[in-house]
C-alpha cells in the first residue's frame, strides 16, 4: 500500500508584528485616531468648530490657562498651531486657507513634507485630542476655545500643577467682596480692550494685577462680548440712518 506524501508546511514566525508608533492621547486606541490631511494636500481650509458649551466655558488657545496646563499635554507644536489658527479665525471668522509649508516654516518646523512631517503630525495631534476635526481631505474644523482640562489629563500633571489648577478654577466663594472683584475686573478688561490690547494680553495683565485667574478669564470674555455687541448695535444704527 502506498502512502501519499504530506506536503511541507511553511514555518510561521511567532514574533509579534511591529507597529509604527503613534502620536497622541494614550487613552485613545490607535484605530480610533483620525488621520491628518492627505499627503498631497498643501493648503487646507480652516473653519470654526462651533460648540455652545465649550465656547462658553473654554479658554482662548493663547490664554495663560492653556499655556500653564494644556501645553504639557498637547505639546508645544500643537499648542502654537492652535494659537496661530485662533488668530487667523479672529481675522477671518468665516474661515481661511492655511498653507501647510508656509505655516511649518513660521513655526520653525522646517520644510520636510509627507505624512510623517512635523506639520502633519501636529495637525493629527490636534485631531487626536479633539481640538479639531476633519471636514474632508482638505478641510479642518478647529475649536476657538480649549475646554477645561478633563480629569484623565489632569492626573498626568505634576502635583504642583494639579494644586495650582484647583486654585485657578475655584475662587474663594466665601469672600464678601467677590462680586466687587468681578465688577472691577470687568471694568479693567474693558479699559484694556479699549487700548487695542488683544484678549490674551488683557487676561494676562489682569492676572499680573493680582486678579484671580478665573475672574480674569471671565472678565476678559465678558468685556470682549460686550464690545462686540456694542459694535454690532452701532453698525445697525448707522445702517438704519442710511437706509
Amino acid at each position: 500500500m502506498s502512502v501519499a506524501p504530506v506536503p511541507h508546511a511553511p514555518l510561521v514566525s511567532l514574533r509579534p508584528v511591529a507597529t509604527p508608533p503613534t502620536d497622541g492621547d494614550p487613552d485613545t486606541p490607535a484605530h480610533d485616531r483620525p488621520e491628518p490631511p492627505a499627503p498631497d494636500v498643501e493648503v487646507i481650509r480652516i473653519v470654526r468648530w462651533p460648540d455652545p458649551v465649550i465656547d462658553r466655558l473654554g479658554y482662548d488657545p493663547r490664554s495663560l490657562y492653556v499655556e500653564t496646563f494644556w501645553l504639557g499635554i498637547l505639546g508645544p507644536t500643537c499648542t502654537w498651531l492652535l494659537r496661530r489658527v485662533a488668530a487667523g479665525l479672529d481675522d477671518d471668522p468665516a474661515g481661511f486657507d492655511l498653507d501647510l509649508a508656509e505655516t511649518a516654516r513660521a513655526l520653525g518646523l522646517g520644510t520636510r513634507s509627507g505624512r510623517q512631517s512635523p506639520m502633519r503630525r501636529a495637525l493629527a495631534r490636534c485631531v487626536t485630542f479633539r481640538m479639531a476635526r476633519r471636514g474632508g481631505p482638505a478641510s479642518l474644523a478647529v475649536r476657538c476655545r480649549i475646554p477645561p482640562m478633563p480629569q484623565r489629563h489632569l492626573i498626568r500633571l505634576s502635583p504642583a500643577l494639579q494644586e495650582r489648577h484647583a486654585r485657578w478654577l475655584v475662587p474663594v466663594r466665601s469672600s464678601a467682596v467677590l462680586e466687587d472683584a468681578r465688577r472691577n475686573a470687568r471694568r479693567l478688561a474693558l479699559a484694556l480692550l479699549a487700548g487695542d490690547q488683544e484678549r490674551p494680553e488683557v487676561e494676562l495683565q489682569l492676572v499680573r494685577w493680582q486678579v484671580h485667574p478665573a475672574i480674569a478669564h471671565e472678565a476678559t470674555q465678558w468685556a470682549w462680548e460686550f464690545r462686540a455687541q456694542d459694535s454690532d448695535a452701532a453698525h445697525r444704527e448707522r445702517a438704519g440712518r442710511h437706509a
